[in-house]
């Protein structure tokens, strides 16, 4: 009987400390993705250790504004569907292309290998502002209320770069590659490298998207995009 009600303590005990250990293990995860998400908030979208980095702007993304470039350099890295994040930005001139995308469930059943949800994301939009040093951006947009809204919405985005207190420093418009604007800090030798190299290439993009279709457009913004 003692031996039973002994068995009976212990396994109680472990259950306990199951039951603690897994408590603990939910905490440590918990704060493992704080910290991932913190040290993800903010991104710098420069290379090197520019003097004027110490000074940078703001400009914050809502999860719905995905930020495609900033001064050339791809961001796609730092892009997940539910995570708003902050773009550190060198004072001066800066230009900014993103869409807007939104994600809606879908209703009723949904057979097996469709998706459960509607993804309405619209055309690379652009934005060029002279940003101030320590000043704070954001985007401001319509919002949708519903899934109709968000598809008609992708179809005709644009969206506005306001300071904190709502001024409007900038009007987005449609993304054009070749007015792409360069502005990553490099040192001299650097950039002479990459001249030499690059002028060819960027001759042969503009000759090739000058006779490019429409269609064919739109697929190579798609997969610049991916």
């Amino acid at each position: 009987m003692n031996n039973r009600y002994a068995q009976g303590k212990d396994a109680g005990l472990w259950l306990s400390l199951g039951r603690s250990a897994k408590l603990v293990f939910v905490a440590l995860m918990v704060s493992g993705l704080a910290a991932c998400s913190s040290t993800m908030a903010r991104v710098e979208t420069w290379e090197g250790q520019p003097d004027s980095a110490a000074n940078a702007a703001t400009l914050k993304a809502p999860a719905a504004i995905k930020v495609a470039q900033v001064n050339g350099r791809s961001m796609t890295n730092y892009l997940m569907d539910d995570l708003a994040l902050e773009y550190a930005l060198l004072p001066g001139k800066n230009q900014v292309v993103f869409s807007h995308k939104s994600i809606w469930a879908k209703s009723g059943v949904v057979e097996n290998g469709e998706s459960k949800v509607h993804v309405y994301e619209s055309e690379p939009q652009v934005v060029t502002f002279e940003a101030e040093p320590g000043e704070i951006y954001q985007f401001d947009f319509t919002h949708a209320g519903n899934r109709q809204e968000a598809e008609a919405l992708s179809k005709d985005f644009s969206a506005t770069v306001v300071t904190a207190n709502g001024s409007v420093v900038a009007e987005s418009s449609a993304w054009d590659p070749q007015s792409a604007l360069a502005r990553t800090p490099i040192s001299s030798g650097e950039q002479a490298a990459v001249g030499a190299g690059a002028g060819t290439a960027l001759d042969t993009l503009k000759s090739v998207w000058a006779t490019a279709t429409d269609d064919e457009k739109k697929a190579f913004l798609r997969w610049a995009f991916e």
